[in-house]
């Protein structure tokens, strides 16, 4: 006769070997003396064996009892284990915040958010994936990721693209550059001009996709570097120009030998948004990093 054992049967086992008797266990699982007397009627008609040593006082678990009283304690605390993260999921406490960047100059931005994060939220499993590397929407709609940080928004179904904040993209020359002289520059000042990016698709540059692409303009070489401050290193040492958002030029803070100035006359405006499902806006670790992205930003925009 197979057994049937479930965990109310485990936690019976183990209150009584706890409070030493059913009057006591009863009061601590929140039933009736009676009702607990027939549970452990039931699993000893199962087992085939006693389970309990019913005259001693306190009342003591048999040798088979203690072999169960040992399941119990191996399982049951799995079982609390995980009632307790269904329970931080309900709530809002505890979850899954696997984030993909298709911008990667916001790595730099994004590390101070997620240190103050790791402290609000300890129990909220939080991975980074570069979202450059993969088409970071869909893996968003197929919950494979659940934020994705992005500049470009889109039309998609399911998904909220909540605003974090604004960036001009800025030219950056060394001073000794002729093009530190101009107040501005445009499209037609790269002709000729070595220009350092980040090593990622022209689509997904500012320089390229807001000016040099719609003017059909192409520089005289592009030059990649992973680290903004080997762009800026190279910058500095006149070695070509680049393109960066204004607050990371404003946080690395190289040197002095560089200067920026405004793409176009009336500068360019972009703005950064965080992709998440419609379902996952509301969970309250989600909104708390949104409104420490949005502190950070601002941080960044005065320093």
């Amino acid at each position: 006769m197979k057994m049937h054992i479930e965990f109310r049967h485990l936690r019976t086992v183990r209150a009584i070997h706890e409070c030493g008797g059913l009057a006591r266990a009863a009061e601590q699982l929140n039933i009736t003396q009676s009702a607990l007397s027939h549970q452990v009627k039931g699993l000893e008609e199962q087992a085939g064996v006693e389970l309990f040593v019913r005259r001693s006082k306190p009342m003591k678990l048999s040798a088979a009892g203690l072999r169960l009283l040992r399941l119990a304690n191996q399982v049951l605390p799995e079982v609390e284990k995980l009632e307790a993260e269904f329970n931080g999921l309900r709530d809002g406490r505890s979850g899954r915040l696997h984030i993909a960047i298709e911008c990667h100059a916001c790595f730099e931005w994004l590390f101070p958010v997620l240190e103050q994060f790791r402290k609000n939220w300890p129990d909220v499993d939080v991975d980074i994936r570069p979202g450059l590397a993969f088409d970071a929407m869909p893996a968003l709609q197929k919950e494979e990721v659940d934020l994705v940080v992005s500049s470009d928004p889109e039309n998609l179904p399911g998904v909220s693209f909540s605003h974090l904040f604004d960036y001009a993209p800025v030219f950056v020359a060394s001073a000794q550059h002729p093009l530190a002289q101009k107040s501005f520059v445009d499209a037609e000042d790269f002709r000729g001009e070595t220009l350092i990016t980040y090593p990622v698709e022209r689509s997904r540059l500012d320089v390229f996709s807001q000016l040099l692409t719609p003017a059909k303009v192409e520089p005289g070489a592009v030059r990649q570097a992973e680290l903004t401050a080997v762009i800026l290193l190279l910058v500095a040492s006149n070695r070509g120009v680049s393109v960066l958002p204004d607050w990371v030029v404003r946080e690395v803070k190289y040197s002095s030998d560089y200067v920026t100035r405004p793409l176009t006359a009336d500068g360019l405006t972009r703005q950064l948004f965080a992709a998440t499902r419609d379902e996952d806006l509301d969970k309250p670790y989600m909104q708390d990093l949104i409104a420490l992205a949005g502190k950070e930003a601002r941080r960044l925009q005065s320093a």
